[in-house]
């Protein structure tokens, strides 16, 4: 049993591992990049889509009281007036008058000089907004401007008419979409904490005040939130939740909850749970003029309902998770290895299977026919380069739970050897009980 080391997690060894072991690359990298965009490889795909599908499993199709949406990103400009972005989604922004460098005017001291070159002035700071346009039409001057989403939330305030009428749920029940979003952030940075383009897993949970507690719906999701969490792998002791206090509170909340995370470069924002009140809904209510009120069944009565949101980045659930089960251990003196102890279910790789060597034709066929049984099942990597040690070491640094290995007693005993990630201990499994063995500790 290894043992692990006192050695700090920063950004620079999870930066350093995501590239090297194909989580996470710089963008447009071949062309110098693009400042803060990041593209995810074969490893950081699949654990994103594992995160995602986890999320979806958990707050939709487990549940009675959800159903889904998928929105386009793109959508009528009227949208963000009504929702308020065009006018209020604003950062302060200001200006080095010798370097041009701009930062946020909430973020650096206005006293002193440019943290970037050291002797500019900043300027009187400007309001900014984050929204990133774009033209539809053929050409700029004839199109109409149009804007990527900020956020995926109004989607579905915008389309609760078309929700109601089709899934026939009665209230309470919540409306989940997991898509991008865009913003024109004038300070990016901090790896994929904070990015110009993202992904977001949010909820609208619709319910009448009437006749729910508000405060109860709110506890209920903040507790869901905090098991999803946990279930995925992010640490319960970096991880505290902040009630924001009244006049920081957006004005149409009753309260709202950031759930900040210790990240290497200080505590931040995580997720967050707001309640939003019938804000949104009756903001659009006046500007479509269309009615998008519940008509209750028991009372006959039409009730706008209110709302609570719990809003939960992918990109920031990824960093957290990454930070959060990556390992450094001392297997024996002059022997460490790096280990991401992924909770299994959002392991990019579950199963690695192994020929002992690779120029041994009845091993790499044994093995093969193993591999491509086990693949039908769950996902699996070949790894046939260099010796197991090494390939113990390259699937440990990606978080694969369990490795199989072919060797030569294999072709006499039909078993092979199974390795766990977490104790390293190994362990001979018969050939035609693998499938039972890995399904029983795969959950």
């Amino acid at each position: 049993m290894s043992e692990a080391t006192k050695s700090p997690v920063t950004m620079e060894k999870i930066e350093s591992l995501c590239k090297r072991r194909g989580f996470v690359f710089p963008g447009s990298e071949i062309y110098g990049g693009l400042a803060n965009s990041w593209d995810y490889g074969p490893y950081g795909a699949q654990l994103k889509k594992n995160i995602k599908d986890h999320w979806w499993k958990f707050f939709v199709e487990r549940r009675d009281d959800m159903v889904g949406l998928d929105a386009a990103i793109i959508m009528n400009p009227k949208t963000w007036e009504a929702s308020g972005h065009v006018a209020n989604f604003t950062d302060p922004l200001t200006e080095c008058g010798e370097c041009h460098e701009r930062f946020r005017a909430d973020q650096v001291d206005m006293s002193l000089p440019c943290p970037h070159c050291g002797k500019g002035k900043l300027v009187t700071p400007k309001t900014f907004n984050l929204m990133l346009k774009t033209f539809l039409g053929p050409t700029e001057e004839t199109a109409d401007i149009a804007y990527l989403r900020p956020e995926t939330a109004q989607a579905i305030f915008v389309d609760f008419p078309s929700i109601l009428n089709t899934s026939r749920k009665k209230l309470p029940f919540g409306v989940a979409q997991i898509g991008k979003a865009f913003r024109n952030e004038i300070t990016p940075g901090n790896f994929i904490f904070r990015t110009r383009e993202f992904e977001q897993m949010e909820i609208e949970y619709f319910f009448d005040p009437k006749k729910s507690d508000w405060n109860e719906r709110f506890d209920h999701l903040k507790e869901a939130m905090e098991a999803w969490m946990k279930a995925v792998g992010i640490s319960s002791e970096k991880t505290h939740a902040v009630e924001i206090p009244d006049g920081e509170r957006a004005h149409y909340s009753k309260r709202t909850i950031d759930f900040e995370f210790e990240y290497p470069f200080g505590q931040k924002e995580l997720f967050g749970l707001a309640y939003r009140g019938d804000y949104d809904l009756s903001q659009h209510e006046k500007m479509s003029g269309r009615e998008m009120r519940y008509l209750d069944p028991e009372t006959n009565e039409k009730v706008l309902p209110h709302v609570i949101e719990p809003s939960l980045g992918v990109d920031r659930a990824l960093l957290a998770i990454l930070l959060s089960v990556y390992r450094e251990e001392t297997v024996k003196e002059g022997d460490e290895r790096v280990v991401l102890k992924f909770p299994k279910e959002i392991a990019p790789v579950k199963v690695a299977v192994f020929p002992l060597l690779k120029n041994k034709p009845e091993l790499v066929a044994k093995a093969r026919e193993i591999y491509d049984s086990l693949k039908q099942e769950w996902q699996c990597e070949w790894d046939d380069n260099g010796n197991v040690g090494k390939r113990y070491r390259r699937q440990d640094e990606i978080g694969t739970p369990y490795c199989v290995t072919v060797d030569f007693d294999s072709l006499e005993d039909d078993a092979v050897t199974v390795r766990d990630r977490d104790t390293m201990e190994q362990k001979r499994v018969k050939i035609n009980e693998l499938k039972t063995y890995l399904t029983e500790n795969l959950k």
